[in-house]
């Protein structure tokens, strides 16, 4: 069988190594989220996980973040 993802809107910002305050204020409220030269690590359902510069920081549709390569974000998401 073949699934096609629900249609679903998010929110969500690219880390780009210089907007670490606004990243900050993205995640409030959800998880920590920790940064170093070129990586911020965020605190995830999963587990902590590495955001490199360039990677997008998405919010699901229950407020947990996580993050994303942008070839898989351009590839799953549009501007809605």
């Amino acid at each position: 069988m073949k699934y096609r993802k629900k249609a679903i809107v998010i929110e969500a910002i690219q880390w780009t190594g210089e907007n670490m305050e606004e990243v900050k204020e993205f995640g409030t409220g959800f998880r920590a989220i920790s940064f170093e030269p070129g990586r911020c690590y965020i605190e995830t359902l999963e587990g902590v996980m590495a955001a490199n510069v360039g990677d997008w920081i998405i919010k699901g549709i229950k407020g947990e973040i996580y993050p994303c390569k942008p070839d898989i974000f351009e590839a799953t998401y549009e501007p809605a």
